[in-house]
């Protein structure tokens, strides 16, 4: 009897080792599909950062009132309304061009090396837990911020330049003339931070999500499954980076803040926001960023899985 059981017990522990085997050979390994697998995520990010950017030059207008004081804050819409009065509509599109460069950079490696680190989590481990899954997520964040900071330096200082008339080129060669080429990294330890967090809690909570739903409910892949899974990665998301996101912005742009001195780096900014405008000012823009990041992360996802579908790729 104990012999057939152990029998039975190394058949089963075979079976596990090649499903293991078979879940490790699934990553592409072809040149046109590594292309699609990046290129589906980097392409998914770009559009829903099209379609959300009016939102995002609101968030950092609003996480830049108020710099150094406390006092009541004006709320998105009479920011939008204010912007839009004294600017024109085309302000809600400030630093769109640098927004889809990076977008298509950095949402490309942010998603695309999501998958090639649990892969390597399941070699390392033979396993890809939840929290295999958040580590995943936080490395192929923080790897894709640190290479593309300078777009998104770029991006925060012209979506506050109302007045700013040259294009893109000409606004990073003054950054780089008058403060010096690591101002390009201006922000880039929160801005990992953030994007780390990010990352691992979008994409973790989206994929336990899915798996949660496709073993409790009767959904299956397909639109509604995405939508649901991608609104609680939405929320989760927006809870967790929204004090790192106002800390990266505040950092990016000091040379716009002349009221305050130089902060030193983001737990100093942090501690600085806290004493003087008080915790709530650490979630500045906090509407803005989940009315941003909800839909933006929703989008995301489903144009993803539907790209990923079209180029015979497997859902994430």
């Amino acid at each position: 009897m104990d012999g057939g059981h152990s029998h039975s017990g190394s058949r089963n522990s075979d079976s596990f080792v090649v499903k293991v085997a078979e879940d490790k050979q699934k990553w592409p390994v072809s040149s046109s599909q590594i292309v699609s697998h990046f290129g589906t995520s980097g392409l998914s990010v770009a559009v829903a950062t099209a379609i959300t950017h009016p939102l995002d030059v609101l968030k950092v207008r609003l996480q830049m009132q108020l710099v150094g004081q406390r006092g009541p804050l004006t709320g998105m819409g009479q920011v939008a309304a204010q912007v839009l009065k004294k600017e024109g509509p085309k302000a809600l599109y400030l630093g769109l061009m640098p927004a889809l460069m990076r977008s298509v950079l950095y949402g490309g490696l942010r998603l695309g090396l999501y998958e090639p680190s649990k892969y390597a989590c399941n070699l390392a481990f033979g396993s890809s837990n939840i929290l295999l899954k958040i580590a995943s997520g936080a490395f192929s964040g923080a790897v894709a911020t640190a290479l593309t900071n300078p777009v998104e330096v770029l991006k925060v200082r012209l979506q506050m330049n109302a007045n700013q008339r040259r294009g893109s080129m000409a606004e990073m060669r003054t950054i780089v003339s008058e403060e010096g080429i690591r101002a390009l990294w201006k922000g880039v330890g929160p801005a990992m931070a953030r994007a780390a967090a990010l990352t691992a809690s979008q994409l973790a909570t989206y994929d336990e999500t899915k798996q949660v739903l496709i073993r409790w409910t009767p959904l299956d892949e397909g639109f509604h499954l995405h939508l649901l899974s991608s609104t609680v990665a939405g929320t989760v998301s927006t809870l967790v980076t929204a004090p790192m996101d106002m800390i990266k912005t505040r950092l990016m742009l000091q040379r716009e803040s002349k009221t305050v001195g130089n902060y030193k780096n983001g737990f100093q900014c942090a501690y600085q926001v806290m004493l003087k405008e008080g915790p709530r000012a650490l979630y500045k823009g906090g509407f803005a960023i989940f009315a941003r990041l909800g839909p933006q992360t929703a989008i995301t996802f489903i144009l993803c899985e539907e790209l990923r579908k079209l180029a015979g790729l497997d859902a994430i």
